[in-house]
């Protein structure tokens, strides 16, 4: 499709939902009728916008980050996102539009990607990546099963600091696995399953995995925290994260090599050739240096700090810091230890890119409910689901969270567009634990990636590798997305709900 004619769809779309939707707005001057939200026209101007902007996330013309300031940027104009903007009766100033517009900038998770885009360019700058990544291959490397455990390990052992699982896996990982497959005459055009189709998928579903292991282990999990918060669910610590994906995360993980061996088997079983390889590359890397070791210091110290913020009998001791302000001092040290320069810092495109560009997707989500939106659609809802059980509620809004995926090439638009509608449709079910509802949906966003070659960044790394066929991504992309999508539902749904329900939510009493 013409670049031209993708920007010009989301305007279009814009215009076309703002001019459909006159016919049923209440023009009146009241916003509440009979403790009833009615559709205002302010309300109205400020969907049609957000709908552009997801149509442009998905689109993609220009660059995401660029969506979302246009978005806000026209909102702002219009005087629309700030709160009670949605009513008639509400005079809101230039001031208050450009503040709430702004707003997103001074998010915390907003900064705590950012950093944690910092700590990931730490592990590039100071090679401890690589060589966690080689040394496993060399310890793992004889059989082609344990290639993809080797791969696997390092992944696992990345995720909790780099966020990205773009800069994790097509960064950090790519490089070396693309390494391997030429050792054994296996390329693109030439006997591509030998080996080649083996380590590309290991590393594709691996990381889809442990996207979902780790709150910072995609980016787009921390946005959707905040998303959630912006529509009333308390926010959800690390430690917290963790313990809800651990059973399906950890049988996932351990799994799926050898799913992979089976399902998509490479013709090459094993070779002392890669071991030798990984070999030569460690040995000129050569002694672990000091930067490295830092790397290592600081990387513990960030993990603990993560963990400790999230034990309830350390709140407001001077031993819990917050996860953002942890993300920060690692930045320092990282400086200070010489392992990046300021100008790297500077430098760093992906983390000042995904600054603005979740900043501005934040503001955009807190708008909906800024405006009334939230609550008007809630109440139609609470009609329309009236008699529906909280089991089959559950199972249908983390399927259809899940499944909808289809739709998005983007994470980050994925949540922007469906995680505070899902939520506002879990509330208007009588019975559902919304807190519990809305985890559930969270932790699912990383292996809901494998199910398309464009359903997470590292996707088209792999898929336009060349090593696996369009038709074979997609089957492979149905089947471990039907398999994740079985563990998650038989075994997430009654442990999330039944077994840690309690003790994952904030403030409750362990």
């Amino acid at each position: 499709m013409n670049k031209y004619i993708k920007l010009a769809i989301p305007f279009a779309v814009s215009i076309v939902v703002y001019f459909a939707g006159l016919w049923q707005i209440d023009f009146s001057e009241v916003a509440v009728i009979d403790n009833v939200p009615q559709l205002t026209h302010g309300i109205w101007i400020y969907l049609s916008i957000f709908v552009g902007v997801i149509i442009g996330l998905i689109l993609e013309p220009i660059p995401p980050a660029l969506v979302g300031l246009i978005g806000v940027a026209v909102a702002v104009f219009f005087k629309v996102g700030p709160a009670k903007s949605g009513d008639p009766t509400a005079v809101i100033s230039s001031s208050a539009s450009i503040n709430w517009g702004l707003s997103g900038f001074s998010n915390s998770t907003v900064w705590l990607i950012f950093a944690a885009f910092a700590i990931g360019l730490g592990y590039q700058q100071s090679g401890l990546g690589k060589r966690i990544a080689l040394t496993l291959v060399k310890k793992l490397g004889k059989s082609t099963l344990g290639i993809g455990y080797a791969i696997a390990f390092t992944d696992g052992i990345l995720a909790p600091f780099i966020p990205s699982n773009t800069a994790r896996s097509g960064g950090v990982i790519y490089p070396i696995v693309s390494s391997i497959p030429p050792m054994f005459e296996s390329y693109p055009d030439k006997n591509p399953r030998k080996i080649g189709g083996y380590v590309m998928w290991v590393s594709l579903a691996v990381t889809c995995v442990t996207s979902s292991m780790f709150l910072t282990g995609l980016a787009p999990n921390l946005l959707a925290v905040t998303t959630a918060a912006k529509s009333g669910v308390a926010e959800i610590s690390w430690f917290s994260w963790f313990v809800a994906f651990l059973p399906a995360g950890l049988l996932l993980f351990i799994l799926t090599p050898l799913l992979a061996y089976i399902i998509y088997p490479p013709e090459v079983k094993g070779s002392s050739g890669v071991i030798e390889w990984a070999k030569e590359e460690c040995s000129k890397l050569g002694l672990i240096t000091t930067k490295e070791k830092w790397m290592v210091v600081i990387s513990v110290f960030a993990l603990v700090f993560w963990i400790l913020s999230s034990v309830d009998t350390l709140k407001g001791s001077i031993i819990e810091i917050n996860g953002t302000t942890t993300a920060v001092f690692v930045i320092i040290f990282m400086l200070a230890a010489k392992i990046i320069s300021w100008n790297d810092f500077l430098s760093n495109k992906p983390a000042w890119n995904v600054l603005a560009w979740f900043a501005t997707l934040v503001a955009l989500a807190e708008g909906l409910k800024n405006v009334g939106f939230l609550a008007w659609l809630s109440e139609i809802l609470k009609e329309s689901l009236l008699g529906v059980s909280p089991t089959t509620a559950i199972i249908g809004l983390v399927l259809a969270f899940y499944l909808l995926h289809y739709f998005f090439a983007s994470t980050t638009a994925h949540v922007t567009a469906l995680l505070a509608l899902f939520i506002i449709i879990a509330q208007a079910i009588e019975g559902v634990n919304v807190y519990l509802v809305t985890v559930l949906m969270m932790l699912s966003l990383g292996i809901m990636g494998i199910i398309t070659p464009y359903g997470t960044g590292p996707s088209p790394v792999y898929f336009g590798s060349g090593y696996i066929k369009g038709s074979d991504f997609w089957k492979l992309g149905t089947i471990f997305g039907l398999i994740f999508l079985a563990v998650f539902l038989v075994i997430e749904i009654p442990w999330v709900m039944f077994v840690v329900g309690d003790w994952i939510t904030p403030g409750a009493i362990h």
